[in-house]
């Protein structure tokens, strides 16, 4: 069983604790979150990042909201409130926030910030379990694709999806790291993944797993595509509409369309709860817009190693900042899950079972 080298979160009871993931790949930092107000700035500021563990932290928001207080409806429905707000794509928000609310609901106030803590941790407990079985599932792909000699097997990656994005091993790493485990040999095209460089967070990942990767600027996917020097491209996912289409961090919907150009598969790496069947196609799924200095600006580290962030334009230059694309479902070789591999034509039969 996979076990993150640093917890993305734990709780003591009371308050609840996350490796602040905008200060990394230069500093690993925990950042305690003791109030609701807490909880929703570490979610819009991405402190926490990657949809499945946005919906933990959100799940334990409700928890750390109720504690202290009297735990009545009003209470309730402002913790529900208040986090929802904080990221509009993501649907395992709302997923995880709905299972709160129908597991707290029917309680009495008096009991339900207890009950909120264990249901949290059911939800952290769950994401771990479906990261391992979608590691498990896309273990199969990468073995089959596992058909050239003479080199390692190529998969390039958009963004992190990783263990820093989940509860568990990840979602579009976890097949990376179970052929690994396996005695697979493995390379990842990491693409920075500008304007908030997931990407870093991905080659940090990788490098302390002692896993061999190549950090691309986002442009350069289509080319090494063309050239046939990827094998396949696995990303993760915010939300997945009915009809398959997926929202994915901005510049994932480049990379499907060099793929598919290219003859090379293109997979989706999500659990369930990251399936939107109230959502019937792309255009309906709501893209954040994120604010232009994330665009204007960039962080490093200076000649002494200290963070620092720059300014890349000159003053007065607009910039518009749309966090997701959404890639069309017949761009899609097929989803892996933590309940098996299927594509477009398997997405009814699945979708039956999903919640939301």
């Amino acid at each position: 069983m996979f076990t993150q080298p640093i917890a993305t979160l734990r709780h003591d009871g009371g308050s609840l604790v996350v490796l602040d993931q905008a200060q990394l790949p230069w500093r690993t930092v925990e950042h305690r979150l003791a109030t609701l107000e807490d909880v929703a700035e570490a979610i819009s500021a991405m402190r926490v990042r990657g949809a499945p563990l946005i919906g933990c932290v959100a799940a334990f928001g409700v928890a750390v909201a109720l504690a202290g207080e009297a735990g009545d409806d009003a209470a309730l429905d402002h913790a529900l409130a208040v986090l929802r707000a904080t990221r509009p794509t993501a649907v395992n928000l709302a997923w995880a926030l709905n299972r709160m609310d129908a597991c707290l609901r029917p309680l009495s106030p008096a009991t339900r910030c207890e009950a909120a803590w264990v249901e949290a941790e059911a939800i952290r407990a769950e994401d771990a379990a479906m990261c391992e079985a979608i590691g498990a599932h896309g273990l199969g792909l990468l073995r089959a694709l596992r058909v050239r000699e003479g080199r390692a097997l190529r998969v390039m990656t958009h963004c992190n999806a990783g263990w820093l994005a989940t509860a568990g091993m990840g979602t579009a790493l976890a097949p990376v790291y179970a052929a690994c485990a396996e005695g697979l040999e493995v390379e990842v095209f990491v693409s920075e993944t500008r304007p908030r460089n997931q990407g870093l967070l991905t080659a940090w990942e990788l490098a302390a797993a002692g896993i061999r990767h190549t950090l691309i600027a986002d442009n350069a996917a289509g080319l090494l595509l063309m050239r046939g020097e990827a094998d396949a491209v696995i990303v993760g996912a915010d939300r997945i509409a009915a009809n398959g289409d997926t929202a994915n961090k901005v510049g994932t919907y480049l990379k499907a369309l060099a793929a598919h150009a290219a003859g090379v598969p293109f997979y989706i790496a999500a659990p369930a709860s990251t399936f939107d069947p109230r959502t019937p196609y792309g255009e309906a799924i709501p893209v954040e817009e994120r604010t232009a200095d994330e665009v204007l600006f960039i962080d490093g580290l200076d000649g002494e190693g200290c963070p620092r962030r720059l300014r890349l334009v000159p003053e007065g230059i607009r910039a518009v900042n749309p966090a997701f694309d959404v890639t069309p479902a017949a761009l899609v070789s097929g989803f892996i899950t933590e309940r098996g591999v299927f594509g477009i034509e398997g997405l009814a039969g699945f979708l039956q079972d999903v919640q939301v």
